[in-house]
């Protein structure tokens, strides 16, 4: 289990972009993380509800625990280990981006699983606030792989947060 108060994002830009990227070693095999990233019967119990077509080229709807509904397409799927998706919010607020990202990898290492989750496209000034809600999704899909309670979102976000903006600020 990631310590508490361990930051396991980093935060960068590109072209103007924010990218933020969440590493995690996973105490379980390949298949049982990917199945837990694309079986929707799972993806429910950690991330969000899902409607559609979880393969290449296939749409989705997702009611995703911590933003909302978007609407995405998994743009490949090279399972158990590259997932790249195309996300879209119908009703960005001010300043967030229309369309992200995500790229997930995963290395078998042994009887665990390297998770890389990257986003990309992301607003500059509100990395700090992307970085804690990825984490919390990563750390949701932690919990979900070791059959824990889901950390609670707002004291999580509480704790996180101070530290994404130092991250962020390079302190």
């Amino acid at each position: 289990m990631a310590d508490q108060s361990q930051v396991l994002g980093s935060l960068r830009s590109v072209d103007g972009h924010g990218v933020v990227r969440m590493e995690l070693r996973l105490d379980v095999g390949i298949e049982e993380v990917w199945r837990a990233l694309t079986d929707p019967t799972a993806l429910i119990r950690w991330f969000g509800e899902l409607q559609g077509e979880p393969s290449a080229g296939g749409e989705f709807r997702v009611r995703v625990i911590l933003s909302g509904e978007r609407t995405g397409t998994v743009e490949a799927c090279s399972p158990p280990q590259h997932l790249p998706l195309s996300m879209r919010d119908p009703d960005p607020q001010p300043g967030q981006p229309a369309q992200t990202t995500i790229e997930v990898q995963l290395t078998a290492e042994s009887s665990q699983t390297k998770l890389v989750w990257e986003q990309r496209g992301l607003p500059e000034h509100l990395l700090a606030a992307y970085g804690t809600g990825i984490q919390i999704h990563v750390e949701h899909l932690e919990d979900h792989l070791h059959g824990r309670e889901l950390r609670d979102i707002d004291a999580r976000w509480d704790e996180l947060l101070p530290a994404y903006e130092a991250l962020r600020a390079g302190r």
